[in-house]
């Protein structure tokens, strides 16, 4: 995550606990990760402190507000997590609630542009600051040390193989609440939930005008409580709309770097990244391969007549393309070919008008070079390794069959996850499969979309 771009914690140690036995759907042994981050503090934090009002099972309900805990937690992350810059006396709730959606669109945009899928994002797992934090609820767990470093990645969080919008990590969640289409969704709700925490407070700082004090709800008519939580409820549709908006203009900003345009045009979700998804999920093509292959393409394969005569280059790279499909026996060929001879036709337009755009500002824009620069910058925004579920299963049993052997393919492929977009397996070389060295060919494999019956792999929370 951390070499990919997107906002995270870190993992800074691991102690095994090999004697120390662990029910889950089997008996495993322990371990505890130690991540590294400058706040953990989530919005279920808040919510501790003024939860929702539903009621529990047996008729259990939540603890009393503790309005006074509320104030202290919140002027802490405002002055010193998030370090807003408000005055002393001055008002900081309202702005607290912001900057967390600011922060957590980010992070969720980079997880929708990046194929990334948590699969537990309750109020618990949602950092103020926007980060990725709880990789599931639980570690996996196994039965040797070296196994366990392999625990600081494994599920039920994933990435996604074969692009499938509807896709679910989380084998428990069986209603497809996290799933890959619905997370920009949940981080919308765990923002309701820390306005609806904070509600009262930002609803006095309004009437007061100035930061609330200490003791500012103690003895205060549920009446008046009220009154303050309703004002503070009218910032909600603007709080979604900053959330909402910084994502699209995150997430567009991110695919354009994918696809090595520099320039934001107001067009580029409904010509370019919607067809290009379409395409990928019709055909059951490989997300991340999908965009690393597109860096090797050449607008000037395309001319502005269109794809009625195609060259042979990209008659090539598009068959290419559809090779990256997991289902070569189902393929519509026809029709796959059709929609990418489309799909490059808008990207090539594109391209050139940013050439053209160039010079018409005066560059000394040469086009062959900045097609150059343009691959480059994809492939530079493109991970060439993805730390996919069926790779981390095939590290574990390697592991168990071999402890010896088993450290040296985990310490290869963990170089290979802190170093995405390095061109692993020979990928710059037209150097045949017979003739790749033996660690070449391991890593050309481990690049690839592996076994199809690992395709969609779910994991629980105790995996």
């Amino acid at each position: 995550m951390y070499a990919l771009g997107i906002p995270t914690t870190r993992a800074l140690s691991i102690v095994s606990l090999p004697s120390l036995p662990v029910a889950r759907e089997r008996m495993e042994t322990a371990c505890v990760v130690t991540r590294m981050a400058p706040s953990f503090i989530r919005i279920g934090n808040f919510e501790a402190f003024n939860g929702p009002t539903n009621m529990f099972f047996f008729g259990g309900g939540q603890q009393k507000p503790d309005y006074e805990g509320l104030r202290i937690l919140g002027e802490w992350v405002a002055r010193h997590v998030l370090k807003l810059p408000v005055g002393e006396s001055a008002s900081w709730g309202k702005e607290l609630v912001f900057e967390v959606a600011k922060r957590n669109a980010k992070m969720v945009a980079g997880w929708q542009a990046y194929g990334f899928m948590h699969g537990v994002i309750n109020t618990d797992n949602v950092s103020v600051l926007g980060l990725t934090i709880d990789y599931g609820a639980s570690i996996s767990l196994s039965l040797h040390f070296i196994m366990d470093l392999i625990a600081m990645f494994a599920g039920p969080y994933a990435f996604m193989d074969v692009f499938d919008s509807n896709h679910i990590c989380n084998h428990t969640d069986e209603s497809g609440r996290y799933s890959y289409k619905y997370q920009p969704n949940m981080i919308i709700y765990a923002l309701r939930a820390l306005l609806n925490s904070l509600a009262p407070l930002i609803g006095a700082e309004s009437e007061l005008q100035k930061a609330v004090e200490k003791g500012w709800a103690q003895d205060v008519p549920e009446e008046k409580l009220k009154e303050w939580t309703d004002k503070g409820l009218e910032i909600r549709d603007e709080v979604e709309r900053i959330a909402q908006q910084t994502a699209a203009e995150e997430y567009g900003h991110l695919l354009r770097k994918r696809l090595g345009l520099r320039r934001a045009d107001s067009t580029d979700e409904r010509t370019l990244f919607k067809p290009l998804l379409n395409i990928m999920e019709t055909h059951k093509l490989d997300f991340h391969s999908t965009f690393r292959t597109l860096s090797s393409f050449k607008a000037g394969w395309l001319t502005d007549s269109g794809t009625d005569n195609p060259s042979p280059d990209l008659v090539a790279f598009i068959d290419r393309l559809l090779t990256l499909t997991s289902e070569p026996e189902r393929l519509d060929s026809e029709a796959a070919k059709r929609e990418w001879h489309q799909w490059l036709d808008a990207y090539a337009k594109r391209i050139r008008g940013e050439h053209g755009q160039a010079a018409e500002l005066g560059w000394n824009a040469d086009f062959e070079k900045m097609e150059e620069e343009r691959q480059t910058a994809v492939k530079a925004a493109n991970p060439r390794f993805v730390l996919r579920q069926w790779v981390l299963e095939d590290v574990i049993k390697r592991v168990e069959r071999d402890s010896d052997t088993g450290k040296r393919v985990l310490a290869k492929v963990l170089h290979m996850a802190c170093n995405p977009f390095e061109p692993w397996g020979a990928e710059d070389e037209e150097t045949p499969e017979e003739e790749l060295s033996k660690e070449e060919k391991e890593e050309r494999r481990y690049c690839g979309l592996g076994e199809k019956k690992m395709l969609g792999f779910q994991c629980s929370c105790s995996s």
